[in-house]
């Protein structure tokens, strides 16, 4: 696919696609959490971003990420299953990583499914290294890959 696709902040009314999303392709065998009032939260939220990609004024990817005072939260990203391999997720984390170095955030924190080896691997390429792994993080019944990366400015 080769059309272009447009980022942008998240809208109040893509709160529902955003939270099916999670659920359909995120959250596939858990309970969903990341409900449309959750996702909506976060777009509301002055302490976070949801950023959004959009083809043909569809969504085909999204990402939210929580900001604290030195580090941030990844707290999930996804992408389609038709866009996926044309750097969508990459210009998620892009334009994510750049709005941490401009809050003054020196670290991203993200978890993933331990068995989800291409998420791993795409964190990874991003300079994302793996700190540890959290039994039971997903509900009690699933472990956790925790992966971290220092942005640039970090003076540690």
């Amino acid at each position: 696919m080769s059309e272009l696709a447009t980022l942008g902040l998240a809208r109040a009314t893509d709160a529902r696609q955003i939270a099916e999303m999670s659920r359909d392709l995120i959250e596939q065998g858990l309970s969903w959490s990341w409900t449309p009032a959750r996702v909506q939260h976060f777009i509301g939220g002055t302490d976070s971003s949801v950023v959004v990609a959009r083809r043909e004024r569809r969504l085909a990817a999204f990402a939210i990420m929580h900001f604290g005072d030195d580090v941030a939260h990844l707290n999930l990203l996804a992408v389609a299953p038709a866009h996926r391999r044309q750097g969508l997720g990459r210009r998620l984390m892009e334009w994510l990583t750049v709005t941490a170095v401009e809050a003054g955030v020196f670290r991203i924190n993200l978890e993933l499914r331990t068995h989800n080896e291409a998420a791993r691997v795409f964190y990874e390429s991003l300079g994302f290294e793996k700190t540890g792994v959290i039994q039971g993080y997903y509900q009690g019944r699933e472990a956790a890959l925790r992966m971290s990366r220092r942005l640039a400015h970090d003076p540690c």
